[in-house]
């Protein structure tokens, strides 16, 4: 937990102290009806292991601990130059450009001699792909260590963040695909990066739509891109992934999550004001299936909350079905002849790191880097690992002098090995 964080919500228990118990058990068997009538069978199994832990904290004073914590949180609030590319279909996609700073020759910035060394990289673009019902914003901790200091683009899929509801789904009734995302990669990059070399990084749906780019560009990942990180993803098989969830419950949910979904989102008006009125359960499901560790930042856990909850019901169900159908194991020779990260948390529920191991294997020469103590967000969870990682990889990739990686923050080492 940060300082500042600590503070706040300290602040926040101090003043909520005086908080009756009854007051809090009524408000959390009236938010436990309301959930199960939205969420059933799902939620009885994801929330089970956080329900002990929230019935014992008042609901008022969670309130007033999450306002504290979105006015504190500096998370989320960095800001590029904003572009907007079109899909095939016409779908707005918003994304923003943080452009390098010119090389500064001997009086190079602190924070590009602190990840890279005193040479300046090469005229790289890094592009980040996030996962489903997050944003750009999740990869905040990356944005901000490489600010400056190479080229990058951060853009929002489809229906997700800034970018415009997927006119397919809304106008035609079309179902979202993968290869649909893959070709909204590729607009994106006609738009911010026309041309150079690139290099690719996608968290769990972003890999994904990397992977669809490759299975239907192959040509622009040969002459474009010079380097590739898959960070928690998976090239297909998901329809196995148990959720960490009994064998019955595994069933249940997937055989009866798609229609749930599918039901919830045509009300979702109503399911919305469910989701709020249940705001402490849904806190619980995704604390669990975000993050490993107990010593997450409460700041860092509640802007994972802002933005999952930003994603409307109806665009959650719409995207889906589209995971079960996924299955791009046949694209990933597209990267092997590139410098590849693979990296994923141990302890993921949600694409569970034996899904790496598999992309590692089609990779031989692709560095894997299992995080214990991690979960799904893994670059929000343990960012200098990550960021780390990342840095590597841009020095593997020639994009960045080689020897000069990344030994910690704050120095660089031309010693330090993969780990």
């Amino acid at each position: 937990m940060s300082e500042s964080s600590a503070e706040v919500v300290a602040d926040v228990v101090a003043s909520a102290a005086a908080a009756s118990a009854a007051g809090a058990a009524g408000s959390w068997r009236r938010a436990t009806g309301l959930a199960g009538a939205a969420i059933g069978v799902l939620a009885a199994g994801a929330a089970a292991g956080v329900a002990i832990e929230r019935m014992t904290v008042g609901r008022g004073m969670r309130r007033r601990a999450r306002l504290a914590l979105d006015a504190a949180g500096p998370y989320g609030t960095l800001r590029g130059t904003p572009g907007k590319a079109y899909a095939d279909d016409g779908t707005e996609l918003y994304y923003e450009v943080d452009e390098a700073e010119p090389d500064a020759g001997p009086n190079v910035s602190p924070r590009r001699r602190r990840l890279f060394g005193r040479k300046a990289p090469a005229p790289v673009t890094v592009v980040f792909c996030h996962g489903y019902c997050l944003s750009m914003d999740s990869w905040h901790f990356q944005r901000a260590a490489l600010r400056g200091v190479v080229r990058t683009v951060h853009w929002d899929q489809r229906s997700h963040g800034r970018s415009g509801r997927g006119v397919a789904q809304t106008r035609d009734r079309e179902p979202v695909t993968i290869d649909q995302l893959g070709r909204d990669l590729k607009a994106v990059l006609d738009a911010a990066a026309p041309d150079g070399p690139l290099v690719l990084v996608g968290h769990s749906m972003g890999g994904m739509t990397m992977m669809a780019l490759a299975a239907q560009y192959p040509e622009l990942i040969r002459d474009r891109v010079v380097a590739t990180a898959f960070v928690g993803t998976s090239s297909g098989r998901l329809g196995e992934v148990n959720f960490g969830l009994p064998v019955a419950g595994v069933n249940a949910v997937r055989r009866i999550l798609p229609g749930v979904l599918k039901a919830l989102g045509q009300q979702a008006e109503w399911v919305e004001k469910g989701r709020r009125a249940t705001a402490d359960l849904f806190a619980g499901i995704i604390k669990r299936y975000s993050f490993a560790g107990r010593d997450v930042d409460p700041a860092v856990e509640r802007f994972a909350e802002r933005m999952i909850e930003s994603t409307p019901i109806d665009v959650v169900a719409e995207f889906y079905p589209a995971f079960t159908d996924h299955d791009k194991t046949g694209a990933l020779v597209c990267f092997r002849d590139m410098p590849v990260l693979v990296l994923a948390g141990v302890q993921d529920l949600v694409t569970p790191s034996e899904h790496s191991e598999a992309i590692a294997d089609l990779l031989p020469d692709a560095e894997l880097v299992l995080v214990p103590d991690a979960g799904h967000l893994v670059m929000l969870e343990h960012p200098e690992v990550v960021t780390d990682r990342l840095a590597d990889l841009l020095t593997r990739a020639g994009a960045v002098p080689a020897g000069a990686t990344v030994s910690g923050y704050g120095s660089t080492s031309s010693t330090a090995q993969p780990r």
